[in-house]
């Protein structure tokens, strides 16, 4: 299979998935002066932004990987079970340590655990890779299609008799969050009635990972670079299509990770992923790739570190320092808080760039 690597690593892959990163941290950080260009914000509801695209974009990244680390030993359970547990398990829990060490940044104070929020953004990783990888070395893979379409069906039939598209505390995907997670323990303590890496949302977000998956399989299948983009083009079309016919019964919305929601968003990344594939693997430009490459080998350490950093800039009020004193001067109160945001993100990809050149990749 004539793919480009670096280190026996699939390029292609590794630089959407440092674009993925990047536009996190961009977009975790571009309203952090009180100001941000709407296509920076999420929907507030229902609705799509390219910020929403991000996060679902790296969950099916992590598919795509699944996919070709399993591989490399046949997908025996044997050799993998216990990798797959303990990789879940650090995930989950440096999911938890963050929230913990963010809130005693907020609030100066060890005993934060009675309302630290228990989800989050790896807390959803972890889960996700755990089932899908679990899944991956113990079902047979010709059966995730119709998993998939367990998966989503059964969420959307949950959703639409449980009043699951309204903003209110009846919609059955907050009355579970409510139920499990406890108030105290959600997202902005449930001021927005669901959490968005919730219980019952992160089912569709399996399936998420789950189509990632077969996109790998897709990529070691197809020998030929032009089969592979010619696939991932046509799954990346259909998704996209059926995503947003869906969407007119199911509206598009990432705090509920709707089933359009997932088709959509995987529709658009596999357009992406074949773009890069073509870009870099077939054409061999590659050069502009390399600060999305750097990025990409280091991803989750990356986001980790962007978010004690940024909690540690707030804190500090060097954010609102720098926004008053260099930004905001210079470039308004949107282009001056797009500015920071840029900056910061420059400031995390230098410490990713040292680790990528002293060759320390940390693995979660």
């Amino acid at each position: 299979m004539s793919l480009t690597r670096t280190s026996k690593r699939l390029v292609s892959l590794d630089v959407l998935r440092g674009i993925t990163v990047c536009g996190m941290i961009l977009v975790n950080n571009a309203g952090a002066c009180g100001y941000a260009y709407a296509p920076l914000k999420h929907a507030k509801w229902d609705g799509f932004t390219p910020a929403d695209l991000v996060f679902p974009a790296f969950m099916f990244i992590m598919g795509v990987s699944i996919y070709l680390s399993l591989n490399k030993s046949n997908f025996d359970w044997r050799v993998s079970i216990a990798r797959i547990l303990r990789r879940t398990a650090l995930i989950f829990v440096s999911g938890v340590s963050l929230k913990w060490i963010l809130a005693f940044i907020a609030t100066g104070e060890y005993n934060t655990l009675e309302n630290l929020r228990i989800m989050g953004v790896l807390q959803r990783l972890g889960i996700c890779y755990g089932i899908v990888a679990l899944l991956a070395v113990t079902v047979r893979h010709r059966l995730f299609p119709t998993i998939i379409a367990v998966l989503l069906v059964g969420y959307y039939l949950l959703q639409l008799f449980g009043n699951g598209f309204e903003k209110c505390a009846g919609n059955i995907v907050s009355m579970v969050d409510y139920a499990v997670l406890g108030k105290s323990h959600m997202y902005l303590g449930g001021a927005q009635f669901v959490d968005p890496e919730g219980i019952l949302s992160t089912i569709p977000a399996i399936a998420q990972v789950m189509i990632g998956f077969l996109c790998g399989k897709v990529i070691v299948g197809e020998k030929e670079i032009r089969s592979q983009i010619v696939k991932l083009a046509v799954w990346g079309t259909s998704m996209f299509v059926v995503g947003y016919l869906w969407s007119y019964a199911a509206p598009l919305n990432k705090r509920l990770w709707s089933p359009s929601f997932v088709l959509v968003t995987c529709g658009i990344t596999s357009l992406i992923f074949a773009t890069l594939i073509y870009i870099i693997d077939d054409s061999k430009r590659t050069r502009w790739s390399f600060p999305f490459l750097v990025v990409g080998v280091n991803p989750l350490s990356i986001y980790i570190f962007s978010e004690i950093a940024g909690g540690l800039f707030r804190k500090l009020q060097w954010t609102t320092i720098s926004f008053e004193g260099i930004w905001q001067p210079l470039f308004g109160n949107y282009g001056g808080s797009l500015a920071y945001a840029l900056a910061f993100l420059m400031f995390n990809w230098l410490i990713a760039f040292f680790l990528y050149k002293k060759h320390i990749y940390i693995k979660l």
